[in-house]
């Protein structure tokens, strides 16, 4: 059974792979450390597709050591052993490097068997992984390894990798390929930069084009037909998923509604309106809170609309609370206020509450001062009276300041007015 075509295709040498130029270019730090053949422990990390495997395979197959190859998926620690009982043979002696795919699926007990014979130089590790290594791979083989980003290829760079792997196609089967105008360029836009899924999107382009045994014809319709949902980069446990929400909340925060509603397209497109929804409600208090305290009962209502409805109808009252919070006045002055009081609950002694804040309905004997003496604020002029409410150690502690929007600010001037008016009948 032939292998994909994605992989009999795979570049033989560095200057073949598409995209990666900040790592590969001539006079780039990877690339002097490539052709200086003294090569280090690495880590790849990047989204799938983008070469990673294949530029750890060209260095592993040009290092002159002995070469294993373990994926994460399925490798034990009985694999892990088998590479490390190598290091002491004739086969070993100029050292043996392991390609470890996807690390991120070995425990941490499994990464860790590797890390003395990774210390001491007898096995060098280039591993590959699609999230990020600084949460899934162990530590102490991190801090001994040289950390690469592989960033997404563009659609300009997987145009020639695309007409490639059509001229490929076409030489081993006999058959001459004919692509509308417009396929490559779409396949290419349409994949997401993953080239190894263009790639494979032409082989499917080609096994089920009209094929009369000397032509074939792949027309535009039939590439968007396989390409429609590839481009959407998405994993719910993966990093992506929560760059996404990230990306989602900041640009609510910046107040940019079409980029905040492009973040959401994403998610809703991926079915995923759950997450959609929670951050939408944590952005109305965090984001928003008290600028526009509203915010967050219309959300909270957009969101039970949406849950109700599930999707698609679910995608208009999500919208309409991604743009009404990107477009709302922004205020932080809550979430400031609380993380500063939790500050000192966790680092302080704050002492026991004002006595005439306390539920005591007697005196003991022992207490130095008789009855509570709690001023009713409604018994007062606007209703306020001053008293001391904080404990004694923190007596004078701020925690929230008024923000600059007008919603606080109506609240700040007619604090105040109450303030102005308390001292008023104070001097009376």
């Amino acid at each position: 059974m032939p292998s994909p075509l994605a992989d009999r295709i795979r570049p033989k040498t560095l200057d073949e792979v598409v995209g990666q130029r900040h790592l590969l270019d001539k006079g780039r730090y990877l690339r002097r450390i490539i052709d200086g053949g003294n090569i280090p422990n690495m880590i790849f990390y990047g989204p799938s597709g983008v070469g990673k495997t294949t530029v750890a395979r060209i260095i592993a197959e040009n290092s002159g050591m002995k070469l294993h190859k373990l994926n994460g998926t399925s490798a034990g620690i009985a694999d892990i052993k088998d590479v490390i009982a190598d290091t002491c043979t004739i086969d070993g002696m100029n050292g043996v490097l392991l390609y470890l795919d996807e690390i991120q699926y070995l425990n941490k007990k499994q990464q860790q068997s590797l890390l003395e014979y990774i210390e001491n130089g007898q096995i060098t590790l280039i591993a590959s992984t699609t999230e990020n290594p600084y949460f899934y791979v162990y530590n102490a083989i991190l801090s001994r390894s040289a950390v690469f980003e592989f960033k997404p290829v563009t659609a300009e760079d997987v145009i020639p990798a695309v007409e490639r792997a059509f001229r490929v196609l076409s030489e081993e089967s006999g058959v001459k390929i004919k692509a509308e105008k417009g396929v490559c360029e779409h396949i290419a836009r349409g994949c997401g930069g993953d080239v190894r899924k263009s790639v494979s999107v032409c082989e499917l382009c080609f096994l089920g084009a009209e094929n009369n045994g000397t032509e074939a014809i792949v027309t535009l319709d039939e590439a968007k037909a396989l390409t429609q949902r590839s481009n959407n980069r998405y994993d719910r446990d993966g990093d992506e998923h929560y760059d996404i929400l990230s990306s989602l909340q900041k640009s609510i925060r910046g107040s940019d509604e079409n980029a905040a509603l492009h973040y959401a397209a994403r998610l809703i497109e991926a079915g995923d309106i759950i997450s959609l929804c929670r951050r939408l409600l944590v952005i109305a208090s965090e984001d928003i809170g008290l600028a526009y305290p509203m915010a967050a009962a219309v959300t909270k209502a957009c969101v039970d609309s949406a849950l109700q409805l599930g999707l698609p109808e679910a995608r208009i009252p999500l919208a309409e609370a991604v743009i009404l919070l990107a477009t709302s006045p922004k205020s932080n002055s809550a979430e400031a206020a609380i993380d500063a009081a939790l500050e000192d609950v966790r680092t302080k002694e704050c002492g026991t509450p004002p006595r005439h804040l306390q539920n005591k309905h007697c005196d003991s004997t022992d207490a130095d001062v008789k009855g509570q003496h709690y001023l009713y604020p409604h018994d007062y002029p606007n209703h306020y009276v001053s008293q001391q409410y904080l404990p004694d150690p923190i007596k004078d502690r701020v925690y929230y300041k008024f923000g600059d929007n007008k919603t606080e600010q109506a609240a700040y001037a007619y604090r105040r007015h109450i303030l102005d008016e308390n001292e008023k009948h104070r001097q009376k």
